[in-house]
């Protein structure tokens, strides 16, 4: 059952309301979210976690290779990167990813069909084609591939050849997601990322012609000399090329945990948060006036895409990735500061190259930090992604997943709404809660009131908008 929708057009994002709420919230990518994870870890749990997704069985698989290599710095980037130029460094690092594959296949039940593989970094086409064609060598003969697997890869225009888009297709990769963040020149150099819009059309016509069925583009709004209008450029130049998806990102300043994005400030080049939300609102209108669906959490797609169907047949999923339609996989993530995620556990690797090499030259898993799930981490996690991927709840439906009625489980939570519902972010009834069109630019806020791990603490979490 699907609660009732309104009827009417969709209204303008309302400002004032993006304002109020656009607080540090988590992402949800995770519940709980990866703050929560602990270096006390509980080896019994995670493996009585890892024997129950085994005992799955047939039950999808999603893999995600995290390589972190990037020929120089971008100076807004918040990702787990290692910047070099030495052209041995990734050959030995696939060695390393070679051991963690037996070290994780040991444990993993290998005839549960991958629907999902992604490569994600750092950029990937860091790595040669010849590299290319050994790290997909690695993942087709260890794991079984569906036939219809989303294989995606992240790339850098900058550092991109045929031989490596070929490498990659051969390898089974079907869709790519390029990173531009802004087509302004001035822009660019500011964040120490030039790349002229040649680069971008290259790739593009480089991938289509390699027969990827599907091409995302990742933009960030709130960049050091970004303007409405100049971004309002780069969001006319993008459409241009055409991309079946667009990932609109707000840049989360966070020096303390990425210091060289305090050149930023020194420098007084971050548009005030008001021009930045005049950015998002622009981008908003231009991207849903080309015929985009707005999937949420600065997601869109074109209509046709796989994101926007699960969206409108309710099988869209949440995870460290993003939006996906890969529900109910368990994910298994390899290489330095990657996730795996089961129904019962989290489990990260460690982020320092040197500590993730020492574990697996010991025979380890090279986890540095883990969760194990108690029941109501579980229940809170269906209640969350519900939100975040329904914008809904229904009671009866999760109800009956659950086991127990929902109206009494979170009935502190439900009542605690009221201000949201006076503000117009959602709607409750005695079905369920449904998440206003004018709700959807904070849906993280409405999520946020049902995690009990939350903590309003500065420097925690990137604001919303």
């Amino acid at each position: 059952m699907i609660l009732p929708q309104e009827t009417a057009a969709r209204p303008p994002l309302d400002l004032d309301l993006i304002r109020k709420y656009s607080i540090p919230a988590p992402r949800y990518t995770s519940y709980p979210p990866a703050t929560r994870f602990t270096t006390e870890i509980d080896e019994l749990g995670l493996e009585r976690a890892a024997l129950a997704d085994n005992a799955r069985g047939a039950g999808p698989l999603s893999l995600y290779f995290h390589l972190p290599f990037c020929h120089s710095a971008c100076w807004y980037c918040g990702c787990h990167t290692v910047i070099s130029r030495r052209e041995d460094i990734a050959g030995r690092y696939l060695d390393d990813l070679e051991r963690e594959v037996a070290l994780a296949a040991a444990r993993m039940n290998l005839g549960r069909p991958v629907a999902q593989v992604h490569l994600g970094g750092g950029t990937p086409t860091f790595l040669t084609a010849d590299e290319l064609i050994r790290l997909g060598a690695l993942i087709n003969q260890t794991f079984l591939l569906d036939p219809d697997c989303e294989f995606g890869v992240e790339i850098d225009p900058r550092h991109l050849t045929l031989a490596q888009v070929a490498a990659l297709a051969a390898s089974g990769a079907n869709r790519a997601s390029l990173g531009i963040q802004d087509t302004d020149p001035a822009v660019q150099l500011a964040i120490h990322r030039w790349q002229p819009a040649e680069l971008n059309r290259q790739a593009f016509g480089w991938l289509r012609e390699a027969g990827f069925r599907s091409i995302n583009v990742d933009l960030i709004y709130g960049l050091p000399l970004q303007t409405v209008e100049s971004f309002g450029r780069t969001i006319d130049e993008v459409l241009s090329l055409q991309p079946d998806r667009l990932s609109l990102f707000s840049y989360a300043h966070v020096p303390w945990l990425k210091p060289r994005q305090i050149i930023f400030e020194r420098r007084d080049q971050l548009p005030p948060a008001e021009a930045k939300l005049g950015m998002f609102a622009l981008a908003h209108a231009k991207l849903t006036a080309a015929g985009y669906i707005d999937i949420g959490m600065d997601h869109f797609a074109r209509p046709g895409d796989e994101l926007a169907v699960a969206q409108r047949e309710r099988t869209l999923h949440r995870s460290f990735q993003g939006y996906s339609t890969a529900a109910g996989a368990s994910l298994y993530g390899f290489g330095v500061s990657s996730i795996s995620s089961t129904a019962g556990s989290y489990r990260q690797n460690f982020k320092d190259l040197a500590q993730w090499r020492a574990a697996l030259a010991a025979g380890r898993l090279p986890t540095e930090r883990a969760l194990v799930l108690t029941a109501d981490d579980q229940r809170r996690r269906s209640v969350i992604m519900a939100l975040m991927c329904q914008r809904q709840l229904n009671y009866a439906e999760l109800s009956a997943e659950l086991g127990r009625d929902v109206t009494v489980e979170f009935a502190a939570e439900i009542a605690g709404l009221a201000d949201l519902e006076a503000d117009g972010l959602l709607v409750r009834s005695p079905a369920g809660i449904r998440v206003t069109p004018r709700g959807v630019p904070v849906l993280r806020v409405v999520a946020m009131r049902f995690d009990a791990t939350f903590v309003s603490a500065p420097r925690r979490h990137a604001q919303v908008i």
